[in-house]
C-alpha cells in the first residue's frame, strides 16, 4: 500500500519511472570491481574501497529498500552542439535531483520511515542498482536505458527502512548479454576515443572524463576533438533515443548563455561570468581554468589564434605555449 501511495506521489512531481529493490549487500560486483582495480581502469573520482561499493548498509545499517528514481533532463534546445554535454546546460543536477529526492524522503517520514537520499556523489553503484530495479537497461555504452526517456537521465537513490515489495528480477551477469541492443555497435563507432569497444570498457580515456582532468597529456589535449566539457557521442544516434519523451523540469532547460555556440565566451571567460553563469551549472563544480582551457583548445583546434587568451593564470599560459 506505502509503494504504491509514494509511487503515486512521485508521479506528482512528475518521477514517472521508479523501482525498487532489497537493500542487500552487492557480493556479485567484488570481483567486478577488484578486476577493474587490478587493471588499472578506475579513476580519482570511483571510491577506492569495495567494501563501501558494495555495501549500502554502510549510510543505513537498518535499511530495508532502496528506490531508484530517474530524472528526464533532454529539452529540444539541449540538441544545440556547442562543445558541452547536454546534460550540462540547466541548473546543477546535483541541486535538482537532490531538492526533489528530499521531497520524497519527508513523504516517507510522514508514512513513518526513514529515508536519506542520494545523487552522484557517493559509492552507491547506482546504474546497476537503476538496472535491477527495472528503471532501463544497461547498454553497450555503459549507460541505463530507459524505455521513455532513453539514456538521457539522472539517477537518484533513497534508502528506507521501509519494508517495499521488491522489483527486482535481473541480475549481474544478464548485463553482459546485451539483450536489448542485439546486434548493434553504434556507440562503438561514434566513440572518438574508443573508451568503449567490444573488448573492455576504458573510462580514463572517456572524452567527457578528460574534459574533466586537471591536468592534460599532450595526447589528452588530441583527444579532446572539440569537447569543453562532457560527450555525448555514444549517445546521439543510439536507437532507442531516436523517438523518446522531453523533460518537464523546468530547472534542467537550457539556460540562455548556453545557446551560444561561440565558445570565446568561455576562452575569454572572467570570474564575474563564471560566477553568474558556469558555477550554476553541472559542470561548475569544476571551476573556471578547466572549462576555459577546453575552449581555448577548441578554437586552437579550428584554426583560431589564441594568444589573446594569455593573461594572468599561469595554467592557461602554459597550455597556450604548448598548443604552439
Amino acid at each position: 500500500m506505502i509503494k504504491e501511495e509514494l509511487k503515486e506521489y512521485c508521479n506528482s512531481l512528475n518521477l514517472d519511472t521508479i523501482g525498487f529493490i532489497k537493500c542487500r549487500r552487492f557480493d556479485e560486483l567484488k570481483e567486478f570491481y577488484k578486476y577493474r582495480k587490478d587493471m588499472g581502469l578506475e579513476n580519482e573520482f570511483e571510491e577506492a574501497d569495495i567494501e563501501k561499493r558494495i555495501n549500502p548498509m554502510w549510510y543505513m545499517e537498518r535499511g530495508k529498500t532502496i528506490i531508484s528514481i530517474a530524472f528526464p533532463y533532454l529539452w529540444v534546445e539541449n540538441n544545440l552542439e556547442n562543445g558541452f554535454s547536454k546534460y550540462t546546460k540547466g541548473l546543477d543536477y546535483h541541486r535538482v535531483v537532490k531538492k526533489y529526492l528530499d521531497k520524497v524522503c519527508e513523504f516517507i517520514k510522514s508514512k513513518g520511515g526513514e529515508a536519506i537520499s542520494f545523487v552522484d556523489s557517493n559509492t552507491l553503484p547506482e546504474r546497476y542498482i537503476a538496472y535491477l530495479a527495472n528503471i532501463g537497461f544497461i547498454g553497450r555504452n555503459n549507460m541505463i536505458i530507459t524505455e521513455k526517456y532513453g539514456s538521457y537521465v539522472f539517477l537518484g537513490e533513497i534508502i528506507t527502512d521501509l519494508e517495499l515489495n521488491s522489483d527486482e528480477v535481473r541480475s549481474f551477469e544478464n548485463i553482459k548479454e546485451y539483450k536489448e541492443c542485439g546486434e548493434c555497435n553504434i556507440c562503438y563507432k561514434e566513440c572518438p576515443t574508443k573508451s568503449i569497444n567490444i573488448n573492455k570498457i576504458n573510462p580514463n580515456i572517456c572524452a567527457s572524463y578528460i574534459t574533466q582532468k586537471k591536468e592534460l597529456t599532450d595526447i589528452d589535449i588530441k583527444l579532446l576533438k572539440g569537447k569543453i566539457f562532457g560527450c555525448d557521442m555514444c549517445q546521439n544516434r543510439c536507437p532507442y533515443n531516436s523517438y523518446i519523451h522531453f523533460s518537464k523540469f523546468e530547472e534542467f532547460k537550457p539556460l540562455e548563455f548556453m545557446c551560444n555556440l561561440k565558445s570565446d565566451i568561455y576562452a575569454d571567460m572572467n570570474n564575474k561570468f563564471f560566477k553568474e553563469n558556469i558555477s550554476r551549472t553541472s559542470c561548475g563544480w569544476r571551476g573556471k581554468n578547466v572549462i576555459k582551457r577546453n575552449a581555448i583548445i577548441k578554437l586552437h583546434n579550428e584554426g583560431e589564434n589564441i594568444e589573446r587568451y594569455k593573461g594572468d593564470s599561469p595554467y592557461i599560459n602554459e597550455y597556450i605555449e604548448r598548443l604552439k
